[in-house]
C-alpha cells in the first residue's frame, strides 16, 4: 500500500527491530498494550503473539479494513481492540479505555509503538500528563530526539526534563533507515521510558504546575544564563538568595543542570 506522507507514513519491515521492539517493552501474556499507527499490523502481529490485550490506534481510512481482514479472528476473540481515530484527538479520557477490556479503572498498560515522528512530542506528553499513565513506552522515534530525550551530549533540554521528570529514558539502539518502506529522510531509534510514575512530585512536595513553569522559562532563552531567564518570573534578590542557599552558581545555564538540580531548585523556589 502506498504511504501518506501527510500522515508521516514509514512502514517497519525488519524482523529484527520488530522482535527487539517486543522484548525491550517487555510484553507478556496479560498485558495491555496499547499501540498508536500500527500501519498494516507488522507490530501489532508481533504483540499479538506474546498472548497480550492489544489495543491499537489506526488514523488512516484506507488501513482499517485491512487490519480488520488480518486481525479478524484477534478481534472476534477480543484479543485486538482496533480504534479508527487519531490518537491526539481520541486522548485518554475517551474511547480508548471504553470497551469491553479496558474500563475507567485500569490502572496497568504499557505503550508500545512505531510513532509518526512529527508527532512524538506531543504523544510523549499526552501519555505522561495524564491521570492514568501507562508502566512505561516503548517507541520508535527519530533517532534525533531519542539522543535529545537522554541528554546523550550531556546537556538537559526542555524535552528530555519533561520526560525525566516522570520516567527514566533510555536509548536502547539505533535502527537504520533501511529498516522501512519507504526509507525515511533520518535514522532512527528505540526509546525505552521506563518506571513511568509522578514520585518526583509527591516525594519532593514540588507541584507539577510549577516546575514546568519555572523550566518553561528558563529554557525560553537557551543561550542566556539561568538567572536572567528566572527573573522574567522571580525577583532577582530572591532568586540570589535563593542561588545561595543551594549553592548554585549564578552564570549556570539550564541545559547544564541535572533533574535533580531542578527538583531541589523549584522546591525552594515554592517555599520560600
Amino acid at each position: 500500500m502506498k504511504t501518506k506522507k501527510s500522515l508521516g507514513q514509514h512502514f517497519l519491515n525488519s524482523p529484527k527491530i520488530i522482535a527487539d521492539i517486543v522484548s525491550v517493552g517487555k510484553v507478556k501474556r496479560g498485558d495491555i498494550v496499547i499501540e498508536i499507527g500500527p500501519g498494516e499490523g507488522v507490530l501489532t502481529s508481533e504483540l499479538l503473539k506474546t498472548g497480550a490485550h492489544i489495543v491499537t490506534v489506526e488514523k488512516d481510512d484506507r488501513l482499517i479494513p485491512v487490519l480488520r481482514e488480518k486481525f479478524a479472528k484477534e478481534i472476534s476473540s477480543n484479543q485486538l481492540f482496533l480504534i479508527h481515530d487519531d490518537i491526539l484527538n481520541l486522548g485518554l479520557s475517551k474511547g480508548i479505555f471504553d470497551t469491553n477490556l479496558l474500563t475507567l479503572s485500569v490502572s496497568k498498560y504499557k505503550v508500545v509503538a512505531n510513532i509518526p515522528y512529527y508527532i512524538t512530542g506531543q504523544l510523549i506528553r499526552m501519555f505522561l500528563d495524564s491521570d492514568k499513565q501507562p508502566e512505561s513506552m516503548t517507541l520508535l522515534v527519530q533517532k534525533e530526539v531519542a539522543e535529545r530525550i537522554v541528554a546523550k551530549n550531556g546537556k538537559e533540554s526542555l524535552l528530555s526534563l519533561s520526560v525525566k521528570i516522570f520516567g527514566e529514558p533510555k536509548l536502547v539502539r539505533t535502527v537504520g533507515r533501511g529498516a522501512f518502506s519507504p526509507q525515511p529522510n533520518v535514522d532512527s531509534a528505540v526509546l525505552s521510558i521506563e518506571n513511568i510514575s509522578r514520585n518526583n512530585f509527591s516525594v519532593s512536595g514540588v507541584e507539577e504546575s510549577m516546575f514546568f513553569k519555572v523550566i518553561h522559562a528558563c529554557f525560553a532563552h537557551k543561550r542566556k544564563q539561568l538567572l536572567p531567564n528566572l527573573s522574567t518570573i522571580y525577583n532577582k534578590e530572591v532568586l540570589a538568595g535563593v542561588f545561595k542557599k543551594i549553592g548554585l552558581d549564578q552564570k549556570c545555564r539550564a541545559e547544564d543542570l541535572p533533574l535533580e538540580t531542578w527538583i531541589k531548585l523549584c522546591s525552594v523556589l515554592q517555599n520560600n
